[in-house]
């Protein structure tokens, strides 16, 4: 039997961190502006930019409030990008909590496909397809939840989390892969951990960031951090076969 509380619409906090990312945050905000969902609260963290991404993130309040969707934003020193999306974190009031970044932006129907499955399944991590913008040519990276656990078959624009476990799991603020130790944690909670992976893209992403920086040097380096990440949650050494590996296969392709 269905309660009162079954039928009301899960909130969903949205979070976008952001600084100097006038060329592109306008995409990310219309695209949560835009969503087929309504019941959503938008949370973006700037770090003080000195181009004009404050003056497009203001320009929105008239047309957040016409939506009657909750906007707030901060402009504020941080000590990086994992340091914003804790503030984030801590400003939102939802349920449910997506983080998007200022390069990216999600399809129409991301928020009420999660919010939607959160209802049913009650889940601890949501992912889904993205859509990878490349410069030539773009391609769609497919999201799996098997028994080897990869950020290969993860994709971190489309994950939706409860805030009460990134309230468990802060984010550590230490590397370039602290979205990936957050999962690992999450995978590994003494509770349980249920997965939910669909196959829909739902997010896009450009790929133009420090993770994908061509230098060998510093792809031995992103690959030896989250190697250690691995060996810190408690996974077999043999994971060090696919860090290695990914970062190699990012270089040749």
């Amino acid at each position: 039997m269905s309660t009162q509380a079954d039928k009301e619409p899960i909130i969903v906090s949205v979070i976008t961190v952001c600084r100097n990312s006038e060329a592109t945050i306008r995409d990310t905000i219309e695209s949560v502006l835009h969503q087929t969902y309504n019941s959503i609260e938008y949370v973006l963290v700037d770090g003080l930019s000195t181009d004009h991404t404050m003056d497009i993130i203001r320009s929105y309040d008239e047309p957040f409030r016409e939506r009657n969707i909750q906007y707030r934003y901060i402009s504020e020193q941080d000590n990086g990008i994992y340091d914003a999306m804790n503030k984030g974190i801590q400003m939102a009031s939802g349920e449910l909590i997506g983080i998007i970044n200022s390069d990216d932006w999600y399809e129409p129907e991301a928020i009420a496909t999660a919010a939607a499955y959160y209802k049913r399944e009650k889940y601890d991590l949501f992912y889904a397809d993205l859509r990878i913008i490349g410069r030539k040519k773009d391609f769609i990276k497919r999201s799996k939840n098997g028994t080897w656990i990869t950020s290969r078959y993860w994709n971190h624009p489309t994950t939706f989390i409860p805030k009460r476990l990134y309230e468990k799991y802060p984010y550590r603020n230490e590397n370039i892969h602290d979205d990936w130790d957050l999962i690992l944690r999450i995978r590994k909670d003494p509770a349980g951990c249920k997965v939910c992976v669909v196959n829909r893209v739902l997010a896009n992403f450009r790929r133009n960031g420090v993770s994908h920086e061509k230098s060998i040097k510093k792809a031995w380096k992103r690959a030896k951090i989250k190697y250690g990440i691995y060996r810190d949650n408690g996974y077999s050494r043999w994971y060090a076969v696919e860090c290695y590996g990914m970062e190699l296969a990012k270089m040749v392709l």
